[in-house]
């Protein structure tokens, strides 16, 4: 059954989007980013134009991530301290993101920067991910199944001030840090439609060192109300966020990701890191083929 989203100015099949939030809500469940990185790029494959897209997005992740916290809050796995301190330079980023967005939509270039975006981005993290998850699956068969003892190497960052305890993930770093990393992903935020979970998850794993079951309840945390700013902005200043489109996703996001986080928690952080790079490095390929090939339609009247 088809239905026609007002902002966005298509029609697309209710069951297809029902589909697509439950599938990208059991992913978020399972890696804890959010799940704003594949769907903005699926909207963009079904003919939702970007800018509406990454609005909307943004208010699906908040759905999605809600359900993700609750679920790992239980389990123990939420470090609210560093939560807090990661969504102050989120919120900051984010709103400065938004700025942005308006600046490059005024120019006409917002598509093209969202596309190019998501190409570097995406492709960069995914082979990172992907190659980091494949030398520790080898290193723990070598090692008949122990466990690296640290993730992170201390560098130049580890001697910033402002120093802080961070008892929950049993980390003693200084606060510019994750305050640093949560105003990028804010901006990440605001210019790609995304949770920002996939720098977030492996900056907090290689950068602060935190451990992996932890990283995920807590991204999640900070992306709910970084998300939510994000939102709140696009519908102010740009009038980008399909309202219909968002409950549709919503659906099926929030029941997805309650399934995704119980399949998370069996599952090994080698393994998690490993699959999330492939799935990145997929959706980063199909956007750079995208840029690449001809369209269909070379120019375009749009009615302003």
């Amino acid at each position: 059954m088809q239905i026609y989203l007002p902002i966005a100015e298509i029609s697309v099949d209710i069951v297809l989007l029902l589909a697509m939030g439950g599938g990208v809500g059991l992913l978020s469940g399972i890696f804890g980013v959010g799940g704003g990185f594949l769907m903005t790029p699926i909207l963009i494959f079904v003919g939702v134009p970007p800018a509406v897209a990454v609005a909307t997005q943004a208010n699906n992740v908040i759905a999605s991530s809600v359900s993700g916290v609750f679920a790992h809050w239980k389990r123990g796995n939420v470090d609210f301290l560093m939560g807090w301190i990661l969504l102050v330079g989120g919120f900051i980023g984010s709103t400065l993101g938004v700025g942005l967005f308006s600046l490059l939509k005024s120019l006409g270039q917002i598509d093209l920067v969202i596309n190019l975006s998501y190409v570097i981005f995406l492709g960069t993290i995914g082979l990172l991910m992907m190659l980091e998850g494949i030398k520790a699956v080898f290193r723990r068969r070598k090692a008949g199944g122990a466990s690296r003892g640290k993730l992170h190497e201390h560098n130049w960052f580890h001697g910033l001030p402002l120093k802080m305890r961070f008892r929950k993930s049993r980390l003693y770093i200084s606060a510019l840090l994750p305050l640093g990393i949560g105003f990028f992903v804010g901006v990440l935020s605001a210019i790609m439609g995304v949770g920002g979970g996939f720098i977030l998850v492996p900056a907090m794993i290689y950068m602060l060192g935190m451990p992996t079951a932890m990283v995920i309840g807590t991204s999640l945390f900070q992306i709910i109300f970084v998300a939510a700013n994000v939102t709140f902005l696009q519908a102010a200043q740009n009038q980008t966020v399909d309202v219909v489109l968002a409950l549709l996703l919503l659906v099926g996001s929030v029941l997805g990701a309650q399934v995704g986080t119980r399949i998370g928690a069996k599952m090994q952080g080698d393994w998690l890191r490993l699959l999330l790079g492939i799935l990145v490095v997929m959706v980063c390929g199909k956007l750079f083929l995208d840029l690449l090939i001809e369209p269909a339609d070379l120019y375009a009247l749009e009615m302003l």
